[in-house]
């Protein structure tokens, strides 16, 4: 569902943005060096910037160890005592198809029906005045009573974006010429919701396996995978922790839904990748420079590529913030999902990665 279509989407972004940066960025590069003009990659203002570094990264480790730890006992104790805003998706919920005589709003309709029931979805079904609605508003109690409680809710919210005539009965009975009111209602159980819940958890599970053997394959070294799994598993941690502590006071949906599991394989996504060109660059340090300790290495070479770490972050979160400020209601959860994983990532690749790589290293040397 949601997972696929986004997954999709991002893998049709990188391979265009691979694709724009091997050919179309260097066939404008060599047009400008043929007519003999100067490429710069920098300004006044950032041209020094970054330059002359040399922060101690290793020195400052069990500083970031003691920071981290906490972020993460803070994390796993919201998650264990107060847990998480988990959206139908994982619990269940009903499902109503609902026509209206115009056109509406998705994210109106949402906003009105989360405050009659404190909890629900609404996506275009069909046509544009057709609104699927799902809400996991007293799923785990069944009866009559209760489906006409939430249909006589469902109609307080809507009514306002109802025929002015329109009756209780007529929204929510059936005809054969029926044109607006619910059209169709279905309960999602729990046995699917649990589907869902586990096929979540191993997609996670499996792109730490894979990250953990990308890494192992490409450098070789299994302190480098596991530098980069527990970047990852910092970074999801985290994550769930903040959506943990914070869902109760945000003004924003903050549920656990599919797009949210997309969100999370984002993030490992971008760790990763934010982690890789460290890790590269430090093999590179230590084919240029073997003499050198292998602490004073990995210092040099983080301080290199600092610059790029967060020039790339700014960038995204800059991207990142436009969206959660000027988009829709719907995708605010997700994109604050996004923005936190970028800075968790940009953090951990630098700060936990690399150290744990470095520390596990080290206790192999002495062995």
């Amino acid at each position: 569902g949601p997972i696929k279509g986004f997954a999709t989407t991002l893998l049709i972004g990188i391979i265009t943005s691979l694709f724009t940066a091997i050919f179309i960025t260097r066939m404008f590069l060599d047009a400008r060096n043929e007519k003999g003009k100067k490429v710069a990659f920098s300004t006044k203002l950032t041209h020094s910037l970054f330059q002359n570094i040399n922060i101690r990264f290793l020195l400052k480790r069990k500083f970031s160890y003691v920071i981290s730890g906490a972020l993460l006992t803070i994390s796993l104790g919201s998650l264990f005592f107060q847990g998480l805003n988990q959206g139908v998706d994982f619990v269940g919920g009903r499902s109503y198809i609902v026509r209206f005589n115009q056109v509406v709003n998705p994210t109106n309709i949402e906003q009105s029906v989360t405050e009659s029931l404190g909890s629900s979805q609404a996506k275009t079904f069909g046509d544009e005045n057709q609104i699927k609605i799902t809400t996991k508003y007293k799923i785990e109690e069944e009866g009559l009573e209760i489906d006409n409680e939430i249909q006589q809710g469902l109609f307080n919210s809507l009514i306002k974006y109802l025929p002015e005539n329109i009756t209780y009965d007529e929204f929510i009975n059936g005809a054969d010429d029926k044109q607006v009111g619910i059209m169709s209602s279905i309960k999602v159980g729990p046995t699917i919701a649990d589907d869902i819940k586990n096929n979540s958890f191993l997609a996670i599970i499996g792109s730490l396996i894979v990250v953990f053997l990308y890494i192992l394959l490409r450098f070789r070294k299994w302190q480098f995978s596991l530098g980069a799994v527990a970047a990852v598993f910092h970074d999801v941690l985290i994550v769930l922790g903040i959506f943990s502590l914070t869902y109760k006071v945000m003004p924003f949906n903050m549920e656990i839904d599919q797009a949210f599991i997309a969100a999370i394989l984002t993030v490992i996504g971008y760790s990763l990748n934010d982690t890789v060109v460290v890790f590269d660059r430090i093999r590179e340090f230590v084919a240029d420079h073997s003499k050198w300790e292998f602490d004073q290495t990995i210092d040099s070479a983080l301080n290199s590529t600092l610059s790029r770490t967060l020039n790339t972050s700014l960038t995204t979160l800059i991207v990142l913030l436009t969206i959660f400020i000027f988009g829709g209601e719907s995708i605010r959860g997700f994109m604050f999902a996004l923005i936190i994983g970028v800075i968790i990532g940009t953090y951990s690749s630098v700060f936990i990665a690399t150290p744990v790589m470095y520390d596990f290293h080290k206790e192999k040397s002495k062995q």
